[in-house]
């Protein structure tokens, strides 16, 4: 796996060099430098038919990695310095472009995402979804989100987009946690976790308090969560001091991977890596019966008073979600 540069052999080019990256057959960009030491360098994606077929290397550097990671391409390089830097696609001055950036030169940390104030990503409201069996749970008064009551199939609170379930969160207390962990059940609930695009167990209490655990040895507690992370490593257990804490934690992490999810498809594109489905998690479940009436009346379809929902109507429901 290699990072190549070559001159371009284009003359009337502003870009002098052309870039090529092992990712999907070979992504090329045309760029004003050989590495960004002093500014993040503007490069231009092309198509991978611009590779000379006799390129005239300047460099060839082998590397440890090479990922895409929503609207960014990571890139290390097996070097004793200059290893890291990274590809970043970004919107400036109102148009999509490109930067060949290191950690010296970084300017944008997060692209294609406003870094968040108050709200969480900049999102105005936030609908969270939480579990219908929930029974005391998170109300999110303090942020700008609307809570939904659903029946979940797995966490507390989720978010979903174009009607897909894409995050969810599960809620312990320190004594459910470790009831759970002793019992066996919190293996399978994290498995469940484990099958959407993104998710998390957030814990209401300090890692500390593991030790303070009565009637369970706590290393027993402690070798348990390490277990759990390793068999899933895609669901980051963590632990807050406080119930609040956690609460804005679980926010904070549910307006991230919305976020996530709808720059998805559109990063995929315009990095041309190809067809995948991150960020396609199950179906949201469906409103309660009260809750379809209402919005067929608000929308001028015909429904009983009383009895079980039409499909026709469900299915209305569902259109209607997936073009919003």
């Amino acid at each position: 796996m290699e990072l190549l540069l070559a001159r371009n052999p284009d003359p009337s080019s502003s870009l002098p060099y052309l870039l090529r990256l092992p990712l999907e057959g070979g992504i090329v960009f045309r760029t004003k430098g050989t590495w960004p030491r002093t500014n993040a360098l503007y490069c231009h994606p092309v198509d991978a038919s611009e590779w000379p077929l006799d390129p005239e290397l300047v460099e060839r550097v082998a590397l440890r990695s090479c990922v895409r990671r929503g609207a960014a391409i990571d890139v290390v390089c097996d070097r004793g310095r200059e290893q890291r830097s990274q590809i970043v696609f970004t919107r400036a001055r109102g148009r999509d472009m490109v930067f060949w950036q290191s950690a010296r030169t970084r300017k944008q940390s997060r692209p294609d995402v406003a870094i968040p104030s108050a709200r969480a990503g900049g999102i105005a409201e936030l609908e969270i979804l939480v579990d219908a069996h929930e029974r005391y749970p998170y109300r999110f008064a303090a942020q700008q989100a609307r809570v939904v009551r659903r029946g979940l199939a797995c966490g507390d609170y989720a978010v979903s987009v174009e009607g897909r379930i894409v995050c969810a969160v599960e809620r312990k207390s320190m004594v459910d946690l470790v009831s759970s962990l002793t019992s066996g059940r919190l293996r399978y609930a994290l498995a469940e976790l484990a099958a959407l695009p993104r998710a998390a167990l957030v814990v209401e209490e300090g890692y500390s308090r593991v030790f303070a655990v009565k009637h369970v040895r706590p290393a027993v507690v402690a070798d348990g969560l390490a277990e759990l992370q390793i068999r899933c490593p895609n669901v980051p257990i963590v632990h807050c001091e406080t119930r609040k804490l956690a609460e804005e934690w679980t926010y904070r992490y549910l307006a991230a991977a919305q976020l996530w999810a709808q720059a998805e498809a559109a990063a995929q594109a315009r990095i041309g890596v190809g067809e995948r489905a991150d960020a396609a998690g199950p179906p949201a479940p469906v409103p309660s019966s009260a809750e379809l009436r209402a919005w067929a009346r608000s929308n001028g379809l015909a429904v009983s008073d009383r009895g079980r929902i039409s499909q026709e109507i469900v299915d209305a429901w569902q259109r209607a979600v997936l073009d919003r």
